[in-house]
């Protein structure tokens, strides 16, 4: 939904409800049909360390041997550049 920011003062605590109610819903305001500001329901917060344990968890399901090891710091240029 796209509305000025005039019809947003006026109707805000609608709004309010429309997007505490639906998660998906957004309001976009315009100042003379531009947009300038989104409206929408705040996501909810991660819990401290579940990116990381989301990792962790990652890591266990790679592979123990990933081929030949290489030193990436001994050969940079190469590594970014290819070959010359």
């Amino acid at each position: 939904m796209k509305l000025s920011i005039s019809e947003v003062r006026k109707q805000l605590p609608a709004l309010v409800s429309r997007v505490r109610k639906d998660v998906d819903a957004s309001v976009l305001i315009t100042v003379h049909d531009e947009v300038v500001a989104e409206l929408r329901a705040a996501q909810p917060e991660l819990q401290p360390g579940v990116a990381a344990r989301k990792l962790m968890d990652v890591m266990k399901n790679l592979p123990r041997h990933r081929g030949k090891k290489t030193s990436v710091s001994t050969n940079v240029k190469t590594h970014l550049y290819g070959k010359p």
